[in-house]
This record gives C-alpha cells, sequence and structure tokens, in this order.
C-alpha cells in the first residue's frame, strides 16, 4: 500500500515535493511580528498573511517533508544573528517554514503557501491554536486559544523523531548538520523596516 502524502509546491513549480501524513501534527494561527516581517520579506504580505497579521502554520517533524524537485531554490534566511531558520523558494518567493537553528531539534512550522494545491484541512484538521495575539492588526484582537495542546503536540514530535533516529532525514540540514543554504541575516535597520506598525494594516 503507497504511503499517504500532501503535495508541497511553490507557486511557480520550480520547487515541488511533498508530506507524508503519517505522523503527528499541529495547526495553528500566528500574528507575532516576526511572521509578519517575514511575510514583508518575501513580498505583497496579503499572499502570506490574514487580514489581521496572522500566518497559517502546518507543524510537523521534519523528516515526513520530501523535496523531490527544484531543491536548489531553497533559500533562508534570519530576523537575526539567533532568529529561528525561515525557509522560501528563491525562485518566485513562496513561504516554505520555520525550523530551530539545529537539526538536533527537529521542528517544522509549514506555511500553508505552499500547501495549498490540495485541501490543507483534509490533510492536517483545522486551526486547533491561535498564538501572539496582541501582535494581530485591527480590533477586536483574535482570541488567543489551543497554546498547552500545541506544546504538547510538539514535544511529541520532537521527541519521536529523536527516539527514532529520524531526525537526521531533513530537506534543511545537510548530513553534518549545517544548513543546505546560507542564512541571509537582516540588520536592525531592515528588521525594523518589516515589522508591522501598530495600528496600520
Amino acid at each position: 500500500m503507497s504511503l499517504a502524502v500532501h503535495p508541497l509546491r511553490c507557486r511557480c513549480g520550480a520547487l515541488q515535493g511533498h508530506v507524508e501524513l503519517n505522523g503527528r501534527s499541529n495547526r495553528m494561527v500566528c500574528y507575532c511580528q516576526d511572521c509578519q516581517a517575514f511575510a514583508r520579506f518575501l513580498g505583497p504580505a496579503h499572499q502570506v498573511l490574514d487580514a489581521q497579521g496572522g500566518s497559517d502554520i502546518v507543524q510537523l517533524a521534519p523528516h515526513r517533508i520530501k523535496i523531490t524537485q527544484g531543491a536548489s531554490h531553497l533559500a533562508v534566511m534570519r530576523l537575526s544573528s539567533k532568529g529561528m531558520l525561515r525557509w522560501y523558494a528563491a525562485c518566485c518567493r513562496t513561504p516554505v517554514g520555520n525550523t530551530l537553528s539545529s537539526r538536533n531539534m527537529p521542528f517544522t512550522g509549514l506555511l500553508v503557501q505552499c500547501l495549498d494545491t490540495a485541501p490543507v484541512e483534509a490533510a492536517f484538521g483545522p486551526v486547533q491554536g491561535s498564538v501572539n495575539t496582541a501582535s494581530a492588526i485591527g480590533e477586536p484582537r483574535p482570541r488567543a486559544f489551543g497554546m498547552a495542546g500545541s506544546l504538547l503536540r510538539i514535544l511529541a514530535m520532537v521527541a519521536g523523531s529523536r527516539l527514532s533516529g529520524r531526525y537526521k532525514d531533513t530537506p534543511f540540514f545537510t548530513a553534518s548538520g549545517t544548513p543546505v543554504a546560507v542564512p541571509t541575516v537582516l540588520s536592525a535597520e531592515e528588521r525594523a523596516r518589516l515589522r508591522p506598525t501598530p495600528g496600520v494594516d
């Protein structure tokens, strides 16, 4: 029996792959300033963010992500020298996902823009959490929920990947554990320009 998968694809189709569906996932919307800044870095923010500045993210273990075409298009940026690695397709600036700086913490947040060539909810379920709502745009602010359950699911993902040894199987890091692309690190001035202005869409 073939393994169930969900397609992964950038907007222009140069980068393609899939996500294996046999494993834990956690879907949440994040309104933090850093996620909003990443969307602005990529281009028209409305292509990534919802009306209140939220990013729809599917969190899972990276060994389930397979890049089958165009891996050379993977690029990565950091909002600061210690920030998360934020991956995107350089060919068309489609967001791919966020990882921590080391493959030893096997956790990836895929943005739905690289997954929406097929119904996301059917594969990964409904949104189970809404976080960092104080940074949302406009009033009323979205309701925050689901943080405790999300943390438990993330810990289970990380533990399972580590215990199985599959954390080494990741499209984002080399066999030696370094990122597959050299991160672009923003200056404080660049970061400030991309951060949202309170009360302004």
